[in-house]
């Protein structure tokens, strides 16, 4: 792996940083949501909640392009939202590194959901009613009980949705297009490295890098399940 990285162009370098910053910030800006949409869904009954759940996962089944281009009409300079953004406050999404974190967001999404709700769903209620029982209320009993017994949960969601948006192309690229050094992250790299004469050797390289860090993802949120699981079983 040390030797891959060497042999690196300074391309794939900065398809491999872009990545990394649409990975980190589609991470961290979804964090907030997607804790609230776990607690509402595991915790929250109301008639609604299967089409909420229903709209949560959607990005999951749709095809990667359809949901790119819900994107571009809702966030495009010609879109209610971006046309907004545009007008008010001058700021442009489409076709920006911005848009890309947006479009990895929505699709690492769900997968932060559901480990959350999962983590959640696994804490048992008597230790909330327990601390309510002892006098606190209910934002110290989840500060003190359901967040930090859902923590595992939450470090799961985020290490998925952040290996979600380092890999997400479909979306990325009907959203904001394939634009060198603004929103070729490394799927688009490796795409257009493998329609150039050549390309074959970088394509793999990103590949490789690509395959690892989806591993490294994986095994870490399946470690967090397994927490999880025997909390719950406990």
């Amino acid at each position: 792996m040390g030797a891959l990285l060497f042999e690196m162009s300074p391309a794939e370098w900065e398809a491999v940083s872009l990545s990394l910053k649409v990975g980190l910030w589609s991470t961290l800006l979804s964090l907030p949501l997607g804790f609230c949409l776990a607690y509402v869904l595991a915790r929250v009954h109301f008639p609604l909640k299967s089409l909420l759940s229903g709209f949560v996962y959607m990005p999951l089944v749709l095809p990667p392009v359809v949901t790119g281009l819900i994107l571009l009409l809702l966030f495009g300079t010609r879109g209610p939202i971006g046309g907004f953004l545009q007008d008010t406050l001058g700021i442009v999404i489409a076709f920006k590194w911005e848009g890309a974190a947006l479009a990895a967001a929505i699709m690492g999404l769900p997968l932060m959901v559901r480990a959350m709700r999962l983590s959640i769903e696994a804490v048992d209620q008597r230790l909330e009613v327990a601390a309510r029982t002892l006098g606190a209320g209910w934002w110290w009993s989840f500060l003190t009980v359901t967040l930090p017994l859902s923590l595992p949960g939450i470090i799961a969601g985020a290490i998925l949705s952040f290996a979600k948006s380092f890999g997400e192309f479909g979306a990325t690229i009907t959203f904001v297009s394939n634009i060198p050094g603004e929103t070729r992250t490394l799927p688009i790299a490796i795409y257009s490295f493998l329609q150039a004469p050549g390309g074959e050797g970088p394509a793999i390289r990103l590949a490789v890098l690509s395959v690892a860090v989806s591993m490294v993802a994986i095994i870490g949120s399946e470690w967090m399940e397994r927490r999880i699981v025997n909390r719950a079983k406990a």
